[in-house]
């Protein structure tokens, strides 16, 4: 008996054959673009291909190889080692003596450890590889400065919705190809949401497709079919990749810019993507300090109370307590004059080193400590004319007071920054100046 030859999945039968199928990626592979000049033209170079999954990243590398008649040899970097990467250099080597060039494609390259990186060095430099590697993660942390100043870095973007919808409608009508000759249609609505679980990743919309396919009844495929099919649509979201610190970045920054639709949709994205709540309670304490401070000394409390709401409560309840810390640090006036105020001190702590601590600031615990000079001099502020010693200096006396905290004009720290300057002027009015 004669087994039959299992069927290619769909997303693999509707690679495009062409740059001209090739869809979402126009900036790079449009009519005139450099990378398609060079494809088109036979002289391709080594190259890192960055981008999301489903994208085409493996199927481009695999034109570049046919139009410039290399040999295609694929690693991923998930399974192969040192020894496969040598046995894909004798290869090559032996390849390139009878006149034949190497694509040596690197799926999931940012996998290889720096030791995996320097061995493709000697050969992308002499020649002997062509490299494409392949990469959901920033190159610039992930892979080596060596390895990258021998390639060109090329970003592939996710598939915006009329490319998707165009090839999910492709596959549906080819007949060679796709599902065509099966007389399946899809409802608009399931259609439309089609496009929305496959989230820009052309091979999850097609698998989504197929999947449904299968069990579509009367050749239609309508929303409930489709949710069976997807069973959950979970967005990109990589804890650790890039992802996951791009959206994470758009959350405090639309924060700290004051706008609560932006930081509570970036919330809701994280998490319908799966990130742990309570990562973005820490966060939300850090934005609290860092961004509002003094201006709003509450929003320190309202984000600890909203970490506090998550540990004791779980989800769904803890979540709207985070959304209710995130809505108010967006809301309330900012400021990092404290954020910078600490930086600036800690970098005056590092460089001036040791420096003692004046005796009339040290406690004096004991009668030799007394004798020593320990607290003579000290001025107890709330026996002074409005609670302040004007002129008293608390810095060593080796550096010269510095004002590290400049408190803005905005929210609580405006009455704090009259304060100031009502202390300052005492100061200067003072007759007292221990070192000044």
């Amino acid at each position: 008996m004669t087994l039959a030859a299992p069927v290619r999945p769909l997303a693999d039968r509707m690679r495009p054959r062409s740059l001209d199928e090739f869809l979402g990626q126009e900036h790079l592979l449009g009519p005139g673009r450099a990378l398609r000049r060079s494809i088109e033209a036979g002289h391709p170079h080594s190259m890192v291909l960055w981008g999301p999954p489903g994208t085409g990243k493996t199927t481009l590398a695999r034109m570049i190889a046919a139009a410039s008649g290399a040999r295609f040899i694929t690693l991923s970097a998930v399974m192969s080692g040192v020894k496969d990467i040598r046995a894909a250099v004798e290869e090559a080597q032996g390849l390139r003596a009878q006149g034949q060039p190497t694509v040596l494609f690197v799926d999931e390259a940012h996998r290889f450890n720096k030791a995996q990186q320097d061995a493709f060095l000697p050969y992308v430099e002499d020649g002997t590889l062509l490299f494409i590697g392949a990469t959901t993660e920033n190159p610039s942390f992930e892979l080596n400065n060596a390895l990258l100043s021998r390639v060109r870095t090329y970003v592939l973007r996710a598939l915006n919705r009329e490319a998707l919808k165009g090839l999910l409608q492709s596959a549906l009508t080819d007949s060679e190809r796709g599902l065509g000759a099966s007389g399946l249609s899809i409802e608009p609505e399931a259609l439309d949401q089609l496009v929305q679980l496959a989230d820009g990743d052309a091979r999850r919309g097609l698998t989504l497709l197929e999947v449904a396919a299968d069990l579509a009844e009367a050749g239609v495929i309508g929303t409930e079919t489709l949710q069976e099919a997807a069973a959950s649509g979970m967005r990109r979201f990589d804890k650790g990749g890039d992802a996951f610190y791009d959206q994470i970045s758009a959350l405090h920054k639309a924060v700290r810019g004051s706008d609560p639709d932006a930081a509570l949709y970036w919330y809701c994205r994280m998490l319908d993507g799966g990130c742990d709540p309570l990562y973005i309670a820490r966060r939300a304490v850090r934005m609290a300090s860092e961004d509002i401070g003094n201006a709003d000394p509450r929003g320190l409390q309202v984000a600890l109370n909203a970490w506090d709401a998550q540990e004791r409560l779980g989800s769904p309840e803890g979540e709207l307590a985070i959304a209710h810390a995130i809505v108010y640090l967006a809301s309330v006036p900012k400021s990092n004059a404290v954020y910078s105020a600490y930086n600036a001190a800690m970098e005056a702590a590092r460089r001036n080193g040791s420096l003692e601590v004046p005796l009339h600031l040290r406690n004096a615990a004991t009668r030799l400590m007394k004798e020593l000079g320990y607290g003579e001099e000290y001025r107890y502020a709330h026996d002074e004319p409005e609670g302040y010693a004007a002129g008293e200096d608390y810095f060593p006396e080796d550096m010269p007071p510095q004002r590290f905290y400049q408190p803005v004009s905005r929210g609580l720290e405006a009455k704090i920054r009259d304060r100031f300057e009502r202390l300052r002027y005492l100061d200067r009015q003072s007759g007292w100046h221990r070192r000044r």
